[in-house]
């Protein structure tokens, strides 16, 4: 297996490899305790935690705990949604974490996209660019939240009067700051100020639908790579890259598996071979694929689902050929 196209990404020193565990709740069989230690463990580089109303758990208090029983595990959610906390609360939720961790926090922050978490806890659902524009405004608060001595603010959305956060973060200048972008504009926003950046799908619709899942596939993937480049400049070699795969299967039966997606997708078989959204194959395969994406577009930090997919438990196997490669 190889992949041929023009190289997308071009950095002077190539991001190595680290992993993370994306969990809702614990492993099966496991305790939330014992999932921590199982992913430290297994060499993940973290565990994070989605931020939705549905079956998870609450992200802050289940963060905190594994920080508890581990050691180098990084922890955070992938990520927040801005509207469901006041930028202060949440800055110092997150300070609290990053000190109590010793400098673990991972601070994950969106505009809320899951049209269901508004619609059923009767919060309203406005338009993207209103959503877009308080997130932007509450990572400026958090920031200032974080930052020595008291701040003010005033935006559209937000007014901070004199306020001087506390705790401070243990991380001198705050923990590093995922942002994820699947549009133009969340694209533009993560360049300028965040520290990884989760390249996604366009979430715009409110639903992981048809819309999604055309916007998954590789070509999709070259245009927001490209976009990346553009708006972050010379930050770009600053920045790691990550990826999202919503499904991975460890098989020797690649070529089946893939005919299973691709019939689900509507889509050519090596199209759905290359979307990051997957990691279908043997160890040697999927090993192989990330270095090509890596190659592709610059995805150093790949985030897994232990519930997504077959096979996970020799996912470990992947983790230990290439983290810090």
């Amino acid at each position: 297996m190889s992949w041929t196209g023009r190289v997308l990404y071009a950095p002077s020193m190539t991001q190595p490899f680290r992993f993370g565990l994306q969990l809702h709740s614990p492993i099966d069989q496991l305790s939330w305790l014992d999932s921590a230690r199982y992913a430290e463990d297994q060499g993940y580089s973290s565990i994070l935690i989605p931020d939705h109303f549905h079956h998870q758990y609450g992200p802050i208090t289940a963060l905190a705990a594994a920080a508890a029983v581990t050691t180098e595990l990084k922890l955070g959610a992938l990520v927040f949604g801005n509207d469901y906390r006041h930028p202060v609360t949440l800055a110092k939720e997150m300070a609290t974490l990053d000190q109590i961790s010793e400098g673990r926090c991972e601070f994950g922050l969106g505009a809320g996209w899951m049209r269901t978490d508004y619609e059923q806890s009767g919060m309203t659902y406005d338009r993207p660019g209103l959503r877009i524009e308080r997130f932007v405004e509450s990572l400026a608060i958090i920031k200032g939240c974080w930052a020595q001595g008291p701040f003010d603010f005033a935006g559209e959305h937000y007014t901070i009067t004199g306020y001087d956060g506390h705790p401070k973060p243990w991380t001198e200048s705050g923990p590093p700051i995922i942002i994820g972008g699947g549009g133009p504009r969340m694209l533009g926003v993560a360049a300028a100020h965040a520290d990884i950046v989760g390249v996604t799908a366009n979430l715009g619709a409110g639903e992981v639908g048809v819309e999604a899942i055309a916007d998954s596939m590789p070509d999709a993937y070259d245009r927001k790579v490209a976009r990346l480049r553009e708006c972050a400049g010379s930050r770009l070699d600053e920045l790691e890259i990550s990826s999202l795969t919503m499904n991975t299967t460890i098989t020797d039966d690649r070529d089946g598996t893939l005919g299973f997606f691709a019939e689900m997708f509507n889509s050519p078989v090596s199209e759905v071979a290359q979307t990051p959204a997957l990691l279908v194959g043997s160890v040697e395969q999927i090993v192989e694929t990330l270095q090509e994406r890596r190659e592709r577009w610059g995805f150093n930090y790949v985030v897994v689902q232990q519930d997504g997919g077959q096979g996970m438990e020799h996912f470990g196997k992947v983790v230990a050929a290439l983290a810090g490669t």
